[in-house]
């Protein structure tokens, strides 16, 4: 074992007396049941270890700190740790307290073979809390070892009545703000809009500078270093394509031929394992066409990215992409991403949600009568195919006037329409 067992007792002790100090975090979008395995996975910065102290200092006031056991696999002293040495953990644990523990494991992915281990103590009757930052710790094969043996919980940045919270506005359930309150409010959400949810941004000023860090650390790290790639430039041309293209469709192939278009050499497929290692990160994410074929669902879909705070990084111009990824951020962490897709076929709509029936169209701004036009027109030729029982149009700020009010069509400020989903989703 790279570490001796007298350093790794040290790490461990180390990283428990540095955990009891902290503030525990609070996430109504985030509830455990206490007597489940949990598996929290979710873009690096969300939040899943702020959680996982939670959960730590939740157990150790009902059974003392000694039934706690804390591994984080980042810790540069472990990175040559492989999966013959986790038990020693365990050992560890048992020789100091003689108590089986609470088993709390950050990022433990970064220990090939890990989901070994993590069966083993489940068939165990252990508690065991596991985080990671990559898509792949879902996958088929993990999948098959784990069997439910834990609850996955994918954890985001923060939604916006989370944002609201910590940044100490009282929040009203009845909706009802006095005008000074409805004031701090629109700042907030003009905050959170471009420099989005990443809960350990909120307590600094430079909160692009965070973000850009949070950035580089997935860019450089998450998906370069833990896939191999070496083409650092085609990747960075990649992302960027697709910050550019949010909203709309995009290939494989047109992403290959932007990327070669700027003298960089890479075969599609090649770009396809870069695709899915942001994707396996959590930066992006995709949604596809409710009408496509299934091949034209899986290779060309609509791709998001997680955080705004991230996608405003990258765009020299981005109020409505901004506006549209933050719909489907919300959308995604409502409903989960196989039940929100896009329509294209002769017209287009923005999100189709089959399962609530419920269309929509994002427009920045609809005091254009042809803007207005458009989207409404779009709306009741999807509805008149497909069913329909509710269509919104989301905008940045705006209703629309009374003589533009069609009774069929609700046009919803994104402001009201954040807040509408978070309630939704507290209560679900």
């Amino acid at each position: 074992m790279a570490v001796n067992k007298q350093e790794l007792t040290r790490i461990l002790e180390e990283s428990k007396i540095r955990i009891k100090s902290l503030k525990s975090l609070s996430r109504p979008s985030c509830s455990f049941d206490p007597c489940a395995n949990y598996m929290l996975v979710g873009i690096r910065g969300a939040g899943k270890s702020w959680l996982m102290y939670s959960q730590m200092q939740l157990f150790a006031r009902k059974h003392g700190w000694d039934s706690i056991l804390y591994c984080n696999f980042e810790d540069e002293r472990l990175l040559q740790m492989d999966v013959s040495d986790l038990n020693t953990l365990l050992e560890i644990h048992m020789e100091q307290t003689k108590k089986q523990p609470i088993c709390f494991f950050d990022e433990i992915q970064n220990v090939s073979g890990w989901e070994k281990f993590a069966r083993r103590l489940a068939d165990s009757k252990y508690r065991v809390y596991i985080t990671g930052s990559n898509a792949k710790m879902l996958s088929h094969d993990i999948g098959t070892t784990l069997g439910a043996r834990y609850l996955i919980m994918t954890v985001f940045p923060y939604c916006f009545s989370e944002y609201l919270s910590v940044n100490q506005f009282p929040l009203n359930p009845k909706s009802t703000y006095s005008t000074k309150d409805t004031g701090m409010m629109l700042n907030l959400l003009e905050s959170y809009f471009h420099e989005g949810g990443f809960p350990e941004s909120l307590e600094l000023t430079d909160k692009r500078g965070y973000v850009s860090s949070v950035y580089q650390n997935i860019y450089l790290g998450d998906i370069a270093a833990r896939n191999d790639i070496r083409n650092l430039i085609a990747l960075k041309l990649m992302i960027k394509k697709i910050a550019e293209s949010v909203g709309q469709p995009l290939s494989y192939t047109r992403i290959t031929n932007v990327v070669s278009s700027a003298g960089v050499k890479i075969g599609k497929q090649t770009m396809i394992n870069y695709v899915d290692a942001a994707k396996e990160s959590f930066m992006i994410f995709p949604i596809f066409n409710w009408n496509g074929a299934l091949s034209d669902r899986e290779s060309t879909p609509k791709y998001y990215f997680i955080d705004n705070g991230l996608l405003n990084l990258l765009l020299t111009d981005p109020e409505s992409k901004l506006l549209e990824n933050i719909v489907a951020i919300t959308l995604l962490h409502h409903y989960g991403s196989d039940h929100v897709y896009f329509y294209r076929n002769g017209i287009e709509v923005d999100f189709y949600l089959p399962e609530e029936e419920i269309a929509i169209q994002v427009s920045y701004d609809l005091s254009d009568e042809d803007t207005y036009a458009r989207e409404v027109t779009a709306l009741s030729k999807f509805s008149s195919n497909y069913p329909c029982m509710e269509q919104w149009i989301i905008t940045r700020d705006q209703y629309t006037s009374k003589q533009k009010q069609d009774p069929s069509i609700k046009v919803i400020p994104l402001c009201q329409f954040l807040l509408s989903m978070d309630h939704s989703t507290s209560n679900h």
